[in-house]
């Protein structure tokens, strides 16, 4: 198990050296600079603040010091908003956009499970139909179309929470279920067709045959061995609430890290285009990797110290 996890935390720091990398060359090959305005700034102004950001040495240099920067964690100041550091706004933008993330994450997976189990224990009735209907709904219709439509009837029209901002309980609510759909969606369907699979196995029908009850069969049993394609799911939904929340936060005006990464795209403000992708990427790749621990305490079968050995 040691083996495997130095294995995993090697290719993690190479995959994010590779992203750190990708991620700066291509800010610099992107046209304009993040002095670059509609109104444009005089030549001896822009030489200055690309003086004091450092961005009139050579590209190789420049490099380099955004790679220390990362390694000790400096990712240096926003161009836009002078008073702050990207570190500042990850710090004040981040824990709003994980509280945003986990309560979406919570409604994605115990939704998804309920329905899928439900729409398998009724299968062909009219619960899996509905339950089909409604995971259909939530993969077909975008994020941005969902928070619009829960904007004008649960906020406009019936009143029953706030149209934006982030204050309370109550406006969590809206962004968290427009986040929440796709995923929740695409778990209700893989856990729906694991359980009719399951379910037709020789150790249920076994177990049928003993007299035990359809809740202790579905949940001691059946419900554990299903669960494995949806922990495989974890580490790709994680991403997809992650990248989904830029746009939710934005349209809800959560103060969150999505939508400074939005902000920073328009304003090209280029250390918090990269700082963001980094810190996300970290947050990905230590998340695909716990994910892979997880497995082994859904289904002991499963061996990490084996899987190194592969």
């Amino acid at each position: 198990m040691i083996r495997y996890l130095g294995k995993r935390i090697v290719f993690m720091l190479i995959s994010l050296f590779l992203i750190v990398t990708a991620t700066f060359f291509i800010m610099q090959a992107v046209p304009g600079g993040p002095f670059t305005q509609e109104r444009a700034v005089p030549a001896e102004i822009e030489k200055a603040l690309k003086a004091k950001y450092k961005l009139d040495l050579p590209l190789h240099e420049q490099y380099l010091n955004y790679l220390k920067g990362v390694i000790t964690w400096d990712l240096g100041p926003s161009f836009t908003e002078k008073s702050s550091t990207v570190n500042q706004m990850i710090n004040r933008g981040f824990p709003i956009s994980a509280h945003l993330g986990l309560q979406a994450l919570i409604i994605a997976i115990f939704g998804g499970i309920i329905l899928g189990v439900i729409a398998a224990l009724k299968h062909n009735k009219w619960q899996d139909y509905t339950a089909m209907v409604i995971a259909v709904l939530g993969l077909s219709v975008p994020g941005f179309i969902l928070a619009s439509f829960l904007q004008y009837f649960f906020a406009i029209q019936w009143g029953l929470f706030p149209i934006a901002k982030w204050e309370d309980f109550s406006y969590t609510v809206l962004p968290s279920l427009a986040l929440a759909a796709s995923p929740l969606a695409f778990i209700a369907r893989l856990t729906r067709s694991n359980m009719i699979e399951v379910l037709g196995q020789d150790y249920i029908k076994t177990a049928k045959a003993k007299g035990l009850n359809t809740i202790t069969i579905t949940v001691k049993h059946a419900i554990r061995n299903a669960l494995l394609p949806v922990i495989t799911y974890l580490g790709p939904l994680i991403a997809n609430i992650l990248t989904g929340a830029f746009v939710i936060e934005r349209i809800f005006g959560v103060p969150g890290l999505g939508r400074e990464f939005v902000l920073s795209i328009t304003n090209r403000d280029y250390t918090v285009i990269m700082g963001t992708t980094v810190f996300y990427s970290i947050i990905l790749v230590v998340m695909i990797l716990i994910v892979d621990i997880a497995y082994t305490l859904i289904d002991p079968r499963i061996k990490l110290a084996d899987a190194g050995k592969e």
